[in-house]
């Protein structure tokens, strides 16, 4: 876990206190990348932790990318948890030596992942059919008493029933915290979470649960923690994406119209001076990356200004558009 500053005490005992739901910022690849979080989190904010895309081994090594996404010195907000993606306990180990190294005391192990890449792989929603590899991984974290650990995983990858050889592994387990998005790994995000099912996982888990999945208003965050009112929390992926504030809506109340995109122009001009500071390969790169955030950032904007943002193919007329679009 990686604490900023003088906040490790208070966010520690606020995750533990009870009746308050803790908001995690979700890890998505390519979307909520060191650049995102830190522009949110001074901006809008409202989470209690973010974590991040996984860290991964390529040929045996972490790749640069990674490694910093997950520097301290690049990251600002208050609490980063940084999630690795593994399939054997050897691959785990080397990566909780390198973030242990970096001071971090608590990792998120990816077990839900669910693009075809990585299931063939047998790794995120691809372990989740094989028992004994999910309880490689969970004995190899005893190796770590320092490191709390969490899981965030899927009902299975491609049967809804594969949870229920998983669940008394995690109940022994040295997991402090299961996170579930309640899909199978070949859905991957289309048709509907099964609420049915997460309510058996809920029931049956011990450790404590977080509800990851299609939370998109305060409406949505409500309905889960009423309906399942020994949850931890809530995990935030694609709705925070979509509406930068929902966090901070669901904690002091919705932004105005003007407000929001006044806090989104913010974080926006975040995003570009980071980008701007750290990528090397020209105008035609950082648009690009710029312009990834659009994919999900207020669908309800104007049309002719979207249009103006997504077919701009120089940085002046980019950034002329999303003044235009936020003013």
């Amino acid at each position: 876990m990686y604490f900023h500053k003088d906040s490790e005490l208070f966010l520690y005992l606020r995750d533990m206190k009870e009746n308050v739901p803790v908001i995690y910022a979700a890890p998505l690849q390519g979307f909520t990348e060191v650049a995102w979080r830190n522009a949110h989190a001074q901006c809008l904010g409202g989470v209690d932790a973010y974590y991040t895309p996984f860290v991964r081994l390529e040929k045996g090594e972490i790749r640069n990318k990674d490694r910093r996404d997950v520097s301290p010195e690049e990251n600002t907000v208050p609490r980063l948890v940084p999630q690795v993606i593994a399939s054997d306990p050897e691959e785990l180990k080397v990566l909780t030596d390198f973030l242990a190294s970096q001071g971090y005391r608590e990792i998120d192990v990816n077990m839900g992942c669910p693009f075809p890449l990585i299931v063939r792989r047998g790794k995120g929603a691809g372990i989740l059919s094989s028992p004994e590899k999910v309880e490689a991984l969970l004995e190899m974290m005893k190796v770590f008493p320092e490191i709390r650990f969490s899981v965030k995983m899927r009902l299975g990858g491609q049967d809804a029933e594969e949870w229920k050889a998983l669940v008394p592994l995690l109940n022994r387990s040295c997991v402090t915290q299961v996170t579930l998005h309640p899909r199978i790994g070949k859905q991957q995000y289309k048709g509907a979470v099964d609420r049915e099912a997460f309510r058996a996982f809920y029931e049956a888990c011990e450790r404590p649960l977080v509800y990851n999945g299609d939370l998109l208003t305060v409406a949505d965050i409500r309905e889960v923690l009423e309906a399942f009112p020994r949850l931890k929390g809530v995990m935030l992926g694609r709705g925070l994406l979509t509406n930068p504030a929902l966090a901070l809506a669901f904690r002091e109340g919705e932004l105005s119209e003007n407000e929001l995109k006044a806090r989104v122009a913010q974080m926006h001009r975040q995003m570009y001076l980071y980008y701007h500071r750290v990528i090397e390969g020209g105008e035609a790169q950082l648009l690009a990356k710029l312009k990834t955030c659009w994919e999900y950032l207020l669908p309800e904007l104007d049309k002719k200004q979207r249009k103006a943002i997504l077919k701009s193919n120089r940085l002046d007329g980019y950034l002329r558009a999303v003044e235009e679009a936020l003013r």
